[in-house]
């Protein structure tokens, strides 16, 4: 059950995929595995971000990073505690740079610095998830070893119990194999976890089909977004009484 406490996503930072989402001239180098269709992106953003707003969310648009089309994921840049948000390391080459300008972007909206990633190690936010007084944290092809250390630190030093686990094929961040539904619940996927990963947690478990199975944005009193090919968990949260928001994001 969803505590009174459930503390809710006030506001949402998004950066609308216009120029440079399009404008890929080496899929490559950016992990790009095949051009977007911009009317379909276009809209099934503007749905996402349709859905948020009518939640009671604020909404804050950015414009994408000149040269930066990986730029639209605003979630790998930084993430926010309650003392602050964190700056990252990129550790795809080719995103360096966006650390700075999504620092930019939340100072001017009066949220302060409270640590940064440095050095050679590398953080991206999808492989960071707060749960109360708990840090979930990923070694992953994007967060490394060095990252894991320093973002350990910043966060202990917030009182935070950091619990981190090596993310394994195929998933890419550890937030496609598991996501916070509330203070209470957790929806992660099969055979990846240990047994104690998430003591203190309701773990509401999801077979491991791809990348994105355990990949869910919680709005809070059991209302959640998923993408709608991810049938076996809507199917499953359905059941543990959570209203689905089905949105085509393919």
């Amino acid at each position: 059950m969803l505590r009174t406490d459930d503390p809710l996503i006030k506001r949402v930072v998004i950066c609308p995929p216009i120029i440079e989402y399009f404008t890929v001239n080496d899929r490559k180098l950016h992990n790009i595995i095949q051009p977007a269709d911009l009317t379909k992106a276009l809209k099934q953003h503007e749905n996402l971000r349709s859905v948020i707003s009518e939640s009671g969310r604020e909404v804050i648009r950015i414009p994408e990073l000149p040269g930066h089309p990986n730029s639209v994921f605003t979630r790998d840049t930084s993430f926010v505690t309650p003392e602050g948000f964190v700056k990252l390391r990129m550790g795809l080459d080719s995103r360096r740079g966006e650390e700075d300008w999504m620092a930019q972007q939340l100072e001017s909206l009066g949220i302060k610095r409270a640590g940064s990633i440095s050095g050679n190690g590398t953080v991206e936010g999808g492989d960071v998830i707060l749960a109360g007084t708990v840090a979930f944290v990923g070694l992953s092809k994007r967060t490394n070893e060095e990252g894991v250390n320093q973002i350990s630190a910043i966060l202990n030093a917030m009182n935070f119990e950091v619990r981190s686990i090596t993310v394994p094929e195929p998933f890419l961040h550890l937030g496609g194999a598991m996501s916070l539904l509330s203070p209470d619940d957790v929806l992660c996927c099969k055979r990846i976890f240990p047994i104690n990963f998430f003591d203190g947690f309701n773990r509401i478990e999801v077979p491991g089909d791809n990348f994105v199975t355990g990949n869910v944005i919680s709005l809070g009193n059991y209302k959640v977004i998923a993408e709608k090919t991810n049938t076996t968990a809507i199917d499953i949260l359905k059941q543990k009484g959570y209203r689905i928001h089905s949105l085509d994001l393919s």
